[in-house]
């Protein structure tokens, strides 16, 4: 007796994939649209002590209080805008960025090689040193300084990436049939290589985005960047670690929003990734 066996067939495998990448974003998206809306939705001014310091959750706060008192759950709904905006901003632009310099290094050698030292100049730097440094050389940057510093610092990375996955189709025959025609550099980019580097670009996108998270994060909780009284979930970790025993919710809180937020992205980011060709796939 035999069982019927699923397969996939290749109409029906993008569907899944589809599926399976929203699926992974959920959380982020959730989380999106409650940052965008959540200074509409906040119950009390950020600003405002409605209780007695980490004082636990219920009656008007129910997340508690914060270490003045203030509302932790309208904090948490006001603070994450500035964050996710932030590092959308540094993902933009480093993605974008690091795709022209990436395809334009693989699409000319000379100029990769150089492109690449320097790259490799600026990897030495620790990120975090170097956000203090600018941070520190530009006080009154906040949130600016940070976004700078970690833009700057967060496309050497990716241009690696991108050089990488466009030298193999920078050698293909219909790119160096369209250079022999005479095509410039920007056609040789946007027209014939950049339509095959999608999958990529996306993935990287995404790991970017986490990535800026991470570094505005490390930033607020180092006091860089946004400070008090702003609403913002690292600076909220910061400010209330001293309670976390009186009120979890305080830290717990924004620490669980970042966390979900960095994971969904980063998971929604795998599931874009290009396949690896396997000796049944042909390439």
């Amino acid at each position: 007796m035999t069982f019927p066996t699923t397969t996939t067939t290749p109409a029906t495998a993008p569907i899944r994939r589809k599926r399976r990448v929203l699926a992974r974003a959920v959380p982020a998206l959730v989380l999106v649209v409650l940052a965008l809306a959540g200074p509409l939705l906040a119950p009390h001014p950020i600003d405002t002590p409605v209780t007695f310091p980490y004082a636990g959750a219920g009656g008007d706060a129910p997340l508690g209080g914060d270490q003045l008192g203030r509302d932790v759950l309208s904090r948490l709904l006001t603070g994450g805008a500035p964050l996710i905006a932030t590092a959308l901003a540094i993902a933009l632009v480093v993605t974008a960025a690091a795709t022209a310099i990436g395809i334009a290094a693989a699409l000319r050698p000379t100029l990769g090689r150089w492109i690449e030292r320097a790259a490799d100049l600026t990897i030495l730097l620790p990120s975090v040193l170097a956000i203090m440094l600018v941070a520190l050389a530009w006080p009154a940057g906040g949130r600016l300084a940070v976004a700078a510093a970690a833009t700057l610092l967060g496309i050497p990375y990716a241009v690696r990436i991108v050089a990488a996955a466009a030298a193999p189709i920078a050698t293909t025959g219909y790119v160096e049939a369209a250079a022999a025609g005479g095509e410039n550099l920007w056609h040789l980019t946007v027209r014939e290589v950049l339509p095959n580097l999608r999958s990529t670009v996306l993935a990287l996108f995404g790991l970017r985005f986490v990535e800026g998270v991470y570094i505005v994060s490390v930033a607020a909780f180092l006091q860089l960047g946004p400070q008090p009284p702003e609403a913002d979930w690292a600076l909220m970790i910061r400010e209330n670690a001293a309670g976390l025993t009186l009120n979890p919710w305080a830290v717990g809180a924004p620490c669980l929003a970042i966390g979900l937020l960095a994971i969904s992205v980063n998971l929604a980011a795998e599931a874009l990734a290009p396949a690896r060709p396997t000796p049944e796939t042909p390439l």
